[in-house]
């Protein structure tokens, strides 16, 4: 189900323009309140996985960063350890998944996907070791939706827009549909936040998040 009334940048009362120095101990401050509350869930998490399904953890998959620079994007693992060979031998044998894959870099039936990391994705709780990386400065709460290397050629004359700033644990994308958008509608929403970005956009993107997620709205 697509949200019907993502906050739009033309939502927002007046601009407020924030210092990146500011912007940063904003981040820094909330990522480590975050850790902190939800430190609970970490450990209640990491048992699971670790029960189920063994080690690792966590894993960090390679993601582009602010002007380009690669970063590890941390999440909880969902996948088997497997998880690229089962990818390559679904491509290789399944035209439907194959053209769904090359349009969408998301498979709506992953048979790479434990039974607990489906239940961590639908919540958006895999996500959560992100806050890491906002620590670590790599990250924002709020920015696009972070891309490996090979989906840059996606955003086109967009690209610019996105190497600009910070990527981000939640966004604009994620509230306005999510999984249920086409790419290029994603690649508008990130080029439509990065021209209107403001701490207040921000704000309200985050409120959003949390009824987006507690509803599973868009998940996949």
């Amino acid at each position: 189900m697509r949200e019907s009334s993502p906050p739009r940048l033309d939502d927002a009362s007046s601009p407020d323009v924030v210092g990146p120095g500011l912007y940063r101990i904003v981040n820094l401050l909330l990522a480590i309140v975050l850790l902190v509350l939800l430190s609970p869930v970490f450990l209640v998490i990491a048992w699971m996985i670790w029960r189920i399904d063994g080690a690792p953890i966590m894993f960090g998959h390679y993601r582009v960063g602010q002007n380009g620079k690669l970063f590890r994007c941390l999440k909880f693992r969902s996948m088997v350890r497997d998880s690229e060979d089962v990818l390559a031998r679904l491509l290789r044998e399944n035209a439907a998944a194959r053209e769904e894959w090359h349009r969408d870099r998301k498979l709506r039936n992953d048979p790479r996907i434990t039974p607990i990391g489906r239940f961590l994705r639908n919540t958006s709780l895999d996500e959560l070791p992100q806050l890491f990386n906002v620590v670590r400065g790599e990250m924002n709460l709020v920015g696009p939706r972070p891309i490996v290397v090979q989906e840059l050629r996606y955003y086109g004359d967009s690209k610019q827009h996105y190497l600009a700033v910070k990527p981000g644990m939640t966004g604009l994308w994620q509230v306005s549909g999510r999984s249920e958008t086409t790419y290029d509608e994603r690649v508008a929403f990130d080029r439509e936040y990065v021209d209107g970005h403001s701490l207040t956009l921000d704000m309200r993107i985050l409120l959003r998040t949390a009824r987006v997620v507690l509803r599973r709205e868009g998940a996949r």
